[in-house]
């Protein structure tokens, strides 16, 4: 039933998914990375009413009404704050971990969210757009540090078997988030006038249930065993997350991670940033994480219904043709998810990112044709279905996982920092200026999201090696090695290579070790 696994420096046995890593990554992803896609979506159909209150507010305080540009302004500053709220939390997230543990971050982050949902739930009662805007921030904070610390914490409780079918968990909570909004949001649900505070607010529930459940589970072994030098609680943690089977040699490929890097502390991000020996690493991580935003997904996200009403589906079709966007979010990332140990994580990334790019191109097409072509307006929409699809399937959560899988411990959280920053940073980008780039490229503006997609694919394709099935230390030896190639064809100087430091990330010495993915 356990089968070992010849050619590698460790013998692991392969681990089976046990109660409670499933239980976890189920907590975890609910009552975080959930509320993400649901913070996403959520003000996609009250605009109208959210636009309206505001106008009221300021009528009764001023007397007078809000210009037209004033209004977009301030609702735009509702959506697009919510990234800079992201901004903020990822880039405190290094601290964080460090501080408080993986499991303690997602435990002691939750209070944010209360916050958060009182401010927005009785904004109306109070008068205040002041509320509703410093609340959208908030739980902006809070996904910004959930989107890194989630897939951190269950990349490191996972077996190395099981890391990418864990680490793709969280996605498919984000896209159960995005469709959990579109469907309170329908007219028969919260998606009335008088319900708009309750619907923003309603994100408490999931992580009232997180906050009772997931304390009972132990933190990361690795957290506990690497940086807290605690060898029991280590063996408690991983009994509790294993199967009846050796954690001694798990333990002992720890103990190695952490021989290599007893002279490292946690890196900062600017010793991240110099670090030679990471520089193919830290690249990837900025060519994914800027990727998988600028793709096009948020503003297919922020302006579905406008898409869709350019594509001519009457206006109160619109609200069920968005929620049924949210059903394919979520079978496709269960897809992803179950495919990614068996296929791997390359293909997800290079056929997620193609898919997105030739249907980014297939929607300037159709919305270029549906003057003379009548059906072209029905591609347009299974364009936006294909790039959602394509999105759910890698993109949206490989980026995440793989930014966890190409660092060791020391260099985790600054390499978080950077992916999650950027991360946000392109968000809050794409969300503030789609509109106006729509308003003057017209139809022409996907092809900049098509272009950028087939980009990053050819990169992945180029540059990434596949890691699944992989021990941390084996993955960082493969990028060694890549290194030791590009040394070989002269493309890296020879006085650069005089300055490579040995941080136990492999320098020269590890070239010659072959790791060859067939024997996996």
């Amino acid at each position: 039933h356990y089968c070992a696994l010849p050619n590698i420096s460790l013998i692991l046995c392969m681990q089976h998914l046990t109660s409670s890593l499933l239980a976890v990554a189920f907590l975890s992803s609910f009552g975080s990375s959930m509320l993400y896609g649901y913070n996403l979506a959520v003000v996609n159909s009250p605009a109208v009413y959210i636009k309206d209150f505001y106008n009221k507010t300021v009528v009764s305080r001023n007397g007078t009404g809000l210009s037209g540009e004033t209004l977009t302004l301030m609702y735009s500053l509702t959506v697009s704050v919510f990234a800079i709220g992201g901004l903020l939390g990822s880039l405190i997230v290094g601290m964080l971990v460090t501080r408080f543990g993986r499991k303690g971050t997602v435990i002691n982050t939750s209070v944010l969210v209360f916050i958060a949902g009182s401010l927005m739930g009785f904004s109306r009662i109070c008068g205040s757009p002041e509320m509703v805007i410093f609340g959208r921030f908030i739980t902006g904070i809070h996904s910004g540090i959930s989107l890194s610390v989630v897939p951190m914490y269950l990349g490191e409780i996972a077996p190395k078997n099981l890391r990418g079918f864990l680490g793709l968990v969280p996605s498919i909570f984000i896209g159960t988030g995005v469709f959990a909004a579109q469907i309170l949001g329908l007219h028969e649900l919260l998606g009335k006038e008088e319900h708009w505070p309750l619907f923003l607010s309603v994100v408490v529930l999931p992580t009232f249930i997180q906050l009772m459940l997931l304390p009972w589970f132990p933190e990361s072994p690795r957290y506990l065993l690497i940086e807290k030098h605690n060898v029991h609680a280590t063996i408690t943690a991983l009994k509790q997350y294993r199967a009846k089977c050796n954690i001694q040699a798990e333990i002992e490929e720890m103990q190695e991670e952490q021989r290599s890097l007893s002279s490292v502390e946690t890196l900062s991000v600017w010793k991240l940033l110099l670090d030679d020996t990471v520089r193919w690493q830290v690249l990837s991580v900025v060519v994914i994480n800027i990727g998988m935003q600028l793709s096009g997904i948020d503003a297919i996200w922020f302006y579905t219904n406008d898409i869709f009403k350019n594509a001519g589906i009457p206006a109160p079709e619109i609200q069920y043709t968005t929620a049924g966007t949210g059903v394919i979010e979520i079978i496709a990332g269960l897809i992803g998810c179950f495919t990614i140990e068996k296929l791997g994580r390359r293909p997800l990334m290079i056929g997620g990112f193609a898919m997105m790019g030739i249907c980014s191109g297939g929607i300037t097409l159709a919305l270029l044709l549906q003057t003379h072509l009548p059906f072209m307006r029905y591609i347009s929409v299974c364009c936006v279905v294909g790039i959602i699809a394509g999105f759910c399937i890698g993109p949206a959560g490989v980026p995440f996982l793989i930014t966890a899988e190409l660092f060791k411990q020391s260099h985790r959280p600054a390499a978080y920092i950077i992916g999650g920053s950027l991360n946000w940073l392109s968000n809050f980008t794409v969300g503030f200026v789609f509109p106006f780039l729509q308003m003057s490229a017209g139809a022409y503006c996907y092809l900049v999201f098509a272009t950028i997609c087939v980009f990053v694919a050819i990169y992945v394709y180029i540059v990434i090696p596949e890691t699944k099935n992989k021990t941390f230390m084996e993955i960082s030896r493969m990028f060694s090695k890549k290194e030791a190639v590009l040394e070989t064809q002269g493309l890296i100087h020879g006085d650069q290579l005089k300055l490579k430091k040995m941080n136990g990330y492999g320098g020269m010495e590890h070239a010659s070790l072959e790791f060859d993915s067939s024997s996996s």
